[in-house]
């Protein structure tokens, strides 16, 4: 098997069977040392070895915000990433905040070795690769050591169910430090159903949320990503505003009474009654 890290026009696509199912490597033609990881034919991360502050997907660049506006640049961070995919967002810390330290949870150890070989980690980030289950490797993490948590777990291109309840959240406020920020990704799609009742369940434990999402996901259009932000200090909803309506796929920020009416009266999920996030249609993918 050739190595991915040459990239660029030539080069092949590296395809690997990994735990959660068929993983592809895909070269892109456009940037030299460039990578999109796919699995099952779901995007899953985009990767530039040679720019690793370079963010391809929308709701990459839309964690690349909530980075920004945690720490400024150059201040280190302490960062958990459950979920690992290609390492996209540690790398980007990594480059952007040099001394973070990061833990990266991700269960796939299939598709750890296979991003460790072919898109190697530089050698003097301070990223620890833990392979394990998102909530027990979250519950290793000791308390309010982490002033940033983002979670972005998908198993089958659907949210498990036991990273979707109060009682999660719940872990996660164990881990952040005073004024730490949780930032997650949430994919549905219409009568969303399950994007108002995380944001219930996110209500019933922060202090203060933001929504981030393309407006025809929001208005129950279509499927799509949307990046929930919490935490029990004050968000800069200005900046983060401005920054999301700025991207090339222009987003929109919800929040205050907006998010609270948003959410329809749905109740808190429990472990007792949660359930993994809807799966895509086939059509997203295509």
């Amino acid at each position: 098997m050739g190595r991915a890290r040459s990239g660029g026009r030539g080069a092949e696509a590296v395809v690997e069977q990994v735990d959660g199912g068929l993983a592809r490597l895909v070269p892109d033609r456009e940037r030299s040392r460039a990578w999109t990881l796919l699995i099952d034919d779901a995007p899953q991360s985009h990767v530039d070895l040679d720019d690793p502050t370079h963010l391809s997907f929308e709701y990459q660049r839309r964690f690349g915000h909530v980075v920004d506006l945690v720490a400024p640049p150059g201040r280190p961070l302490q960062a958990v990433h459950l979920g690992g995919g290609a390492f996209t967002l540690a790398r980007y810390v990594a480059a952007t905040r040099p001394r973070s330290t990061q833990q990266i949870v991700e269960r796939d150890a299939a598709l750890v070795r296979l991003v460790r070989r072919e898109l190697p980690l530089d050698a003097k980030a301070r990223i620890r690769v833990r392979t394990a289950d998102a909530r027990e490797g979250l519950a290793k993490v000791p308390d309010g050591w982490a002033g940033l948590v983002v979670a972005d777990v998908f198993s089958g291109a659907r949210t498990p169910a036991h990273l979707t309840s109060a009682e999660f959240l719940d872990e996660v406020r164990r881990a952040l430090a005073p004024g730490g920020v949780y930032a997650a990704n949430l994919a549905d799609g219409p009568p969303l159903a399950h994007l108002r009742g995380q944001i219930a369940t996110a209500v019933a434990r922060f202090a203060e949320l933001a929504l981030i999402a393309d407006p025809a996901v929001l208005r129950g259009k279509r499927f799509g990503n949307a990046v929930l932000v919490a935490s029990d200090a004050p968000l800069p909803i200005a900046e983060l505003t401005r920054r999301a309506a700025s991207d090339p796929q222009s987003g929109r920020v919800q929040h205050g009474r907006e998010l609270l009416d948003f959410t329809g009266g749905a109740a808190p999920v429990t472990d007792l009654a949660a359930v993994a996030s809807p799966a895509p249609p086939a059509s997203v993918f295509r």
